[in-house]
């Protein structure tokens, strides 16, 4: 895992430089569709989570996140004419996001494909696949296939914006700021340390670094096997700060810029209030004031921050796996293609 944390700079670098060459035909293809509708489980699906905010806020088109089950269980006849169904999976090989993909082109649909694996059956069955460009990943807990998603996410979303070309400053910095990350490892053995004897965790964020909080939160549980909340700060202050106490280790994820960030510097206080020990990843000046330990994340605006600002909550889970005596590289019961149902 640790290794595979530190080749993400050349991952994510090499996937934009196969990838944004698509836009054109991504264009082409999502012309005249009217929503996008994103399909996929586990980290696959946090990536669709920062997808979706991405489409909405920089692309202007509305989009929302699938229950595969409405295809694969309940078989809807949808009229899915004017949508592009966005199918993402690092295997291509999930049964479940396959079978979606092929209802989905049914009720007339026009289909993406996000995977790892360009020969995977659910790149046979798209209309266009956009292939991520990670390598073999061979720790269980998805790092590197889970960031070149982000990579993709970036590049359909700008291919359906009326200039493609305005988030590519930004991105070519990308590698570089996830490098730095990594090497420099601020304040992550100090993260660690604080999260080993806590009984509680909870991972917060908004927005584009909603689906970020939610990767994290999910790293946290599959290779830590500690019950974990992954919840936007929105939901959070809808009740369920309500349990917060001392017993709880907060961690809150942000961009340094965007109109998210004055809130969850709030959130943070809060929290902190409430007698939780609250780990910033990201944010501002005043977000890490507000924060009991501050770890740095990167330089980068809100639109691309994503795809880096995950990078210290990676160093940070799989050093506290090895703290608790675990292996972090093969989490107890997990294998790395799920399938949701046993007959699948």
């Amino acid at each position: 895992m640790a290794r595979e944390i530190a080749e993400q700079p050349e991952a994510v670098a090499r996937t934009l430089d196969r990838l944004r060459p698509c836009r054109s035909e991504l264009a082409r293809l999502a012309s005249g569709m009217r929503h996008v509708m994103f399909v996929a489980r586990g980290s696959s699906d946090n990536a669709c989570v920062y997808g979706r905010y991405l489409v909405e806020t920089h692309a202007h088109r509305m989009a929302a996140l699938a229950a595969p089950s409405v295809a694969t269980h309940y078989r809807a006849p949808l009229d899915l004419e004017d949508v592009l169904v966005v199918c993402v999976s690092q295997s291509g090989e999930t049964r479940e996001i396959v079978e979606t993909q092929e209802w989905a082109a049914s009720r007339g649909a026009r289909t993406v494909a996000v995977t790892n694996d360009g020969g995977s059956a659910l790149a046979r069955g798209a209309d266009l696949t956009l292939q991520t460009y990670a390598g073999e990943e061979r720790a269980v807990p998805a790092t590197k296939t889970y960031t070149t998603q982000l990579a993709a996410m970036v590049v359909l979303a700008s291919a359906l914006a009326p200039d493609p070309t305005t988030l590519d400053e930004p991105l070519d910095r990308v590698p570089a700021e996830m490098a730095r990350l990594v090497e420099r490892r601020e304040r992550v053995e100090a993260a660690a340390d604080m999260l080993v004897p806590s009984a509680e965790t909870l991972v917060s964020g908004r927005g584009l670094l909603f689906g970020t909080a939610l990767e994290i939160a999910l790293k946290l549980e599959e290779t830590c096997l500690r019950p974990v909340r992954g919840l936007s700060y929105a939901d959070l202050r809808h009740g369920p700060i309500a349990v917060v106490d001392a017993d709880v280790v907060a961690i809150v994820v942000a961009a340094p810029d965007g109109p998210v960030v004055g809130g969850l510097t709030e959130v943070a206080i809060d929290l902190r209030k409430r007698g939780a020990q609250t780990i910033g990843i990201g944010g501002d000046a005043g977000f890490a004031q507000a924060c009991s330990l501050a770890v740095p994340g990167p330089e980068l605006p809100e639109a691309v921050a994503p795809l880096a600002t995950v990078v210290p909550g990676q160093l940070i889970v799989e050093a506290l796996a090895r703290r608790l005596g675990l292996d972090p590289d093969a989490p107890r019961g997990l294998s790395k293609v799920t399938q949701t149902d046993p007959t699948q």
